[in-house]
């Protein structure tokens, strides 16, 4: 098994996802690594059309080509679709070199209540220079302005939607680590660290979470983590299908990875995205051509917080 090819998996699979699920499977031929979607760790609920797990396995594609031409390969996509993403390496010596592979390991989601600095222009300019293609789209609302007021009603709805659903708080605790055994023996969902909890047994731990997985409580700290970020960012889908959901965890990755390397925090604010009723509203309503709504992100400046874990290489290869 050619070593490079697992040190590219390896990258890829510090990508984000939803819950920290993890939703990807790898495959090795002689020339080619293949990612497919894992439905095992599906998230029924809070993404019901697999939406944000289609989108993470285009971030682990960004990340697993930007790893390519760090060791030297050519790669290309050769296949790219529902069941499957295949890419085709050639080792080359001509390949140049993206400077953004430094920042994969230290890019994170950074769930913190930010410092309220604002973001400088230049810094700006950057992030709206990320050239989206045709049929995606950035929108940047800057905290104070009228988009970003409309944008934070619409995650206050969202939250009154989802934490008064039963299920959906069912879902949410199932992935939610409550110390540091549950952390070893799964790799995957969300780590009491990423939250600034102490670690707890978990019968303890869930019964204090519940008190706290309410409208009005997500609301408050949803509330004061928006008034202290910089900006909320919101990326848009022309069709809102498969291949566009790829497409944009492609261009989402090298986002986050530039905000990375900018010394910009950022995190998902993604409830009015993830209520069908609630992004068919946004749709209509807000100054993007009829776009869809497809994911939001609150960007700002913070101190870094520990990292969510990953599964080991050899549980995610097929």
């Amino acid at each position: 098994m050619n070593p490079d090819f697992l040190e590219i998996i390896r990258y890829a699979t510090k990508a984000p996802s939803g819950h920290n699920t993890q939703p990807w499977r790898f495959s090795l031929a002689e020339n080619t690594i293949s990612i497919r979607p894992n439905f095992e760790v599906a998230l029924p609920v809070v993404d019901g059309d697999n939406r944000e797990l289609y989108i993470s396995l285009g971030c682990a594609t960004e990340n697993q080509l930007i790893a390519a031409a760090h060791f030297g390969y050519e790669a290309h996509i050769v296949q790219c679709d529902t069941a499957e993403i295949k890419i085709e390496l050639t080792k080359s010596n001509q390949v140049v070199k993206d400077n953004l592979f430094h920042q994969i390991e230290r890019r994170q989601t950074n769930r913190s209540v930010y410092s309220s600095k604002k973001i400088g222009n230049e810094q700006l300019e950057k992030l709206q220079s990320i050239s989206p293609s045709e049929n995606l789209k950035i929108y940047f609302a800057e905290i104070g302005s009228p988009l970003a007021d409309t944008l934070s009603q619409y995650i206050a709805k969202g939250n009154e939607i989802q934490m008064s659903d039963k299920a959906f708080r069912e879902e949410l605790l199932s992935w939610m680590r409550f110390n540091g055994r549950q952390v070893k023996a799964t790799c995957n969902g969300l780590s009491y660290k990423v939250f600034g909890n102490p670690a707890l047994p978990d019968v303890i731990a869930k019964l204090i979470v519940r008190q706290f997985l309410k409208p009005n409580t997500q609301n408050k700290g949803d509330r004061k983590k928006i008034a202290f970020s910089s900006h909320l960012v919101l990326f848009t889908t022309k069709h809102n299908i498969v291949k566009e959901w790829i497409d944009l965890g492609r261009l989402l990755q090298r986002f986050c990875l530039t905000v990375t390397e900018l010394g910009i925090a950022s995190a998902y604010c993604n409830q009015p995205c993830e209520v069908v009723s609630l992004a068919n509203e946004l749709q209509k309503t807000l100054p993007i051509n009829g776009e869809y709504p497809t994911l939001l992100l609150r960007i700002g400046y913070a101190d870094p917080t520990p990292y969510s874990p990953r599964k080991k290489i050899e549980e995610v290869i097929e």
